[in-house]
Formats: C-alpha cells, sequence, structure tokens
C-alpha cells in the first residue's frame, strides 16, 4: 500500500486529527504532552539528564495507548515522525485554548 505523502503540515492536518477523534486518545496525548514538559522542567531544575531520557517514555507511552487501545490505528509518528511530532504540539495548543471542537468540526465539513 502506498504511503500519502503530505507536503506540508497544513495538508497533514486533517489527517491528523482525523487519526484522534477519541476523546480519550486525545485525553492520552495530552497528559503524555503535559508530562513531557513536566520532565523537561524538572530536568532544568534538577540539571538531571535522566529526565530527558524520560521525556520521549512518557509522552509517546501515553500517545501510543490511545492509538493502540483507543482508537486502534497506527500512530502516524511511524509514518511521518516530524509532521506528527509537530502536530502533537499543536493539538495541545488547541485543547490547551479549548479550540480543539472547532478543529474537529473542520475536517467533518
Amino acid at each position: 500500500m502506498a504511503v500519502q505523502e503530505y507536503k506540508t503540515l497544513k495538508e497533514f492536518w486533517p489527517f491528523y486529527l482525523a487519526e484522534h477523534k477519541s476523546p480519550l486518545n486525545r485525553t492520552l496525548h495530552f497528559i503524555g504532552s503535559t508530562g513531557v514538559l513536566v520532565l523537561l522542567g524538572l530536568a532544568i531544575y534538577f540539571q538531571d539528564w535522566r529526565y530527558l531520557v524520560a521525556m520521549p517514555f512518557c509522552g509517546y507511552g501515553f500517545a501510543w495507548v490511545g492509538h493502540f487501545f483507543v482508537e486502534k490505528n497506527r500512530p502516524a509518528t511511524f509514518t511521518y515522525p516530524f509532521k506528527s511530532f509537530v502536530s502533537d504540539w499543536i493539538m495541545y495548543f488547541y485543547i490547551w485554548t479549548g479550540k480543539i471542537g472547532r478543529e474537529l468540526e473542520k475536517i467533518k465539513a
């Protein structure tokens, strides 16, 4: 099966959102991303690199549980690592600002 080629993040965003329809999956992503930020803060505060090592396990761990067990799809990270990483943070911002629903409505239209 051929992989869809997304040239821009703008092209990729609707696909990314469609892979995150479940509110539980988005919540797990949000928890993982928040954990990454907490770990980064701890690494800086304690000047301990081990917190940095834990960051991907926290971020991807929660996200992959959301994909494999809730959404039952393959994480976009495997095919589109950079676009997926950036989109995770865009989604995080939209969740924080309460605008994720508006973004999800755009892909339904």
